[in-house]
């Protein structure tokens, strides 16, 4: 039976992806958002229980990559097009521009594969993954359904959002090494960037909530310039 556990998991991840699409086209980005949370927390915990369990299984990967690619794939970029279709101005630009959003979509598929083909990424990661991404995209409706800084504007601005698809897209796919949130042990001296990046995130989500989501990221990938520059020297 706890073989079969992560599976399941791993399917609740799936399931909220495909909730949130609904929600998506439907008009409750905000809904959708929570929904994206709600996989990215099932992802993490099938790796976490699979772990702990000691099992692991080609399906299980496999099962795993698919459900990534509906929950962060497909889903960032729905979220993109509707936030381009809500930005779109009256003789401003192109009503073919939405569809833009969903490069995002075809990036993160570039990057669930190379991940599942690539032997360097067992214990880090080679470019942002997938869910890094979404949780960028998905912060941009909550952002807006709890405007507290006046960012509406700003999140709607087409250019905006073409140039921040465009940027995560690159970064899915970029040879740029990033270190994994995976501890195995509790001990400072080897988990130091780790223990750092959890606090500083805790602290930004805490004051500036939901708007906290695209910094942490960023945090994320500027704590991992120090060991890509160590690598260079070598």
């Amino acid at each position: 039976m706890k073989r079969h556990l992560p599976n399941a998991i791993t399917c609740l991840n799936l399931l909220c992806g495909c909730l949130a699409l609904t929600c998506i086209f439907n008009g409750r980005l905000d809904l959708g958002a929570w929904f994206v949370a709600a996989a990215a927390a099932a992802d993490f915990a099938d790796g976490l229980v699979a772990r702990a369990l000691r099992v692991s299984s080609a399906i299980g990967k496999d099962l795993d990559s698919l459900a990534d690619m509906v929950s962060f794939g497909v889903v960032p970029g729905a979220i993109f097009f509707q936030l381009l279709a809500q930005g779109l101005k009256p003789g401003g630009l192109p009503e073919w521009v939405p569809y833009l959003g969903f490069a995002v979509s075809i990036f993160s598929a570039l990057r669930l594969a190379k991940f599942n083909n690539d032997t360097r990424q067992t214990t880090s990661f080679i470019g942002l993954p997938t869910p890094a991404c979404t949780l960028v995209v998905a912060s941009l409706p909550l952002i807006l359904a709890y405007d507290q800084f006046g960012l509406a504007p700003i999140i709607l601005n087409p250019w905006l959002l073409l140039g921040l698809t465009a940027l995560l897209s690159g970064l899915l796919v970029a040879e740029l090494p990033l270190f994994a949130l995976k501890f195995k042990n509790l001990r400072w001296a080897d988990n130091r960037r780790r223990f750092m990046f959890l606090l500083l995130a805790v602290g930004l989500i805490l004051v500036l909530r939901a708007a906290a989501v695209p910094l942490v990221v960023l945090l994320y990938v500027l704590l991992s310039v120090p060991k890509t520059a160590a690598r260079g020297a070598e």
